[in-house]
């Protein structure tokens, strides 16, 4: 098969389909005047011009006369034998030779082509001289200017086609490489954004907690009485928070995981953080897992501890709950998180007020982490019944999920 054949478009379909009526209105017209001239061979012209039909409708017709070089070839060759025993029974044959010569340069190597389209050229003039009984020039010049025509059309179409589609390559190339310098400028933009936020945070909110955490150590040794003293458990209590979410501060600004997962898996992390909560506030925090647990991607574990520890902050400080169980289900396709209270709840039909000491709206933040990873966020509740809190995300591929060692 020609490689430098263009592909079917729409104008090429058409074409071709031009090219097929042309092929059929010449057979039936060699056969149509073999008959109305009342000519000898009348009947045998039109049985081989209703074969070289039925041949020539194979190609279109086959798959494989497309896909396949030989067998484009052994199709030609059918083609041509039945033209050329057309030719030898009636002279009008010769009006074949035009199409035939875009059907092998369009199906042909371009050496394997011209060869056929002279090969054709010659058989032409000796069939149609033969018909005639002499040989003149103008014999030979029909035919042969026919070949050069059909020969210039397909070559200057095939180098027209070669040209457009080196134009659409450099514009696929142009429009990556804008797509790539996006990309860059966004990367570049968020690499500036962060290194502002990392000054802004440095600056006021590490540089706080730090003083917070001074300050409470200051008071710690100067509080009266014993270590143990409830006073002095306090402040211990308040320097270590302050302490952590410094330590949460400065991963942020490195965009690292969470501290209470870079050492620990996400369920030891989750134990860890109800332990927390049940030392600091006045709520018993459980903690269960079920299932066997997989390693998650990282943004799963780091959506699901956020989650876990916005919910106990609720729940400290809005439930007035007595206790609160936070549940890790590994459920075959998809984890799940569930945080269940049995505090005062409230109405879900109203919108949540803006806490103006926390400065930030809890479930709306959930919300907003499970949809950016694909997951789900229900809440059940209602005034004095406890609230529960599920958290659903699908699993990814196997491929895809990070190894927790790696992290």
């Amino acid at each position: 098969m020609n490689t430098s054949a263009p592909a079917l478009t729409p104008t090429t379909r058409a074409l071709a389909w031009c090219l097929h009526l042309l092929i059929v209105a010449l057979l039936a017209l060699t056969a149509g005047r073999s008959v109305a001239d009342g000519r000898a061979h009348a009947g045998a012209t039109t049985a081989v011009a209703a074969a070289c039909a039925v041949v020539y409708a194979a190609g279109p017709a086959l798959p494989r006369i497309r896909r396949s070089p030989r067998a484009a070839a052994v199709w030609l060759i059918a083609v041509g034998a039945c033209w050329l025993v057309l030719l030898a029974l009636s002279a009008d044959a010769v009006w074949l030779a035009f199409p035939l010569f875009f059907l092998q340069l369009h199906l042909l190597p371009r050496r394997a082509g011209l060869a056929a389209v002279t090969t054709t050229t010659l058989a032409a003039v000796t069939g149609f001289a033969a018909h005639q009984g002499s040989f003149s020039l103008a014999m030979l010049i029909g035919p042969a200017l026919g070949a050069a025509v059909a020969v210039a059309v397909v070559w200057g179409y095939q180098a027209l086609y070669r040209e457009s589609e080196q134009r659409r390559k450099l514009i696929e190339e142009l429009t990556a490489t804008r797509a790539d310098l996006a990309r860059a400028q966004h990367t570049a933009g968020v690499l500036a954004e962060r290194e502002r936020l990392a000054r802004e945070i440095h600056d006021t909110l590490a540089q706080g907690l730090s003083s917070i955490q001074l300050l409470l150590r200051a008071a710690e040794r100067a509080l009266p009485g014993t270590e143990e003293s409830p006073a002095a458990r306090y402040v211990d209590q308040a320097r270590q928070a302050a302490v952590d979410n410094l330590a949460e501060a400065r991963r942020f600004v490195a965009a690292l995981t969470p501290p209470a997962l870079e050492d620990a898996t996400l369920p030891g992390a989750l134990e860890r953080l109800c332990a927390t909560t049940s030392a600091r506030h006045p709520v018993i925090a459980r903690f269960h897992l079920t299932g066997d647990p997989l390693p998650l991607p990282t943004a799963h574990e780091v959506a699901l501890l956020r989650i876990a520890q916005s919910a106990l902050a609720n729940t400290v400080r809005h439930a007035d709950a007595a206790s609160v169980d936070v549940t890790l289900s590994h459920l075959g396709d998809h984890v799940a998180l569930d945080v269940v209270d049995d505090g005062v709840g409230f109405d879900p039909g109203r919108s949540p007020v803006r806490d103006q000491d926390s400065g930030g709206f809890g479930l709306a933040a959930m919300h907003a982490r499970m949809h950016a990873l694909g997951g789900t966020l229900t809440v059940e509740t209602a005034a004095g019944d406890g609230t529960a809190l599920a958290a659903r995300l699908p699993l990814p591929a196997p491929a895809d999920t990070e190894p927790e060692d790696n992290r």
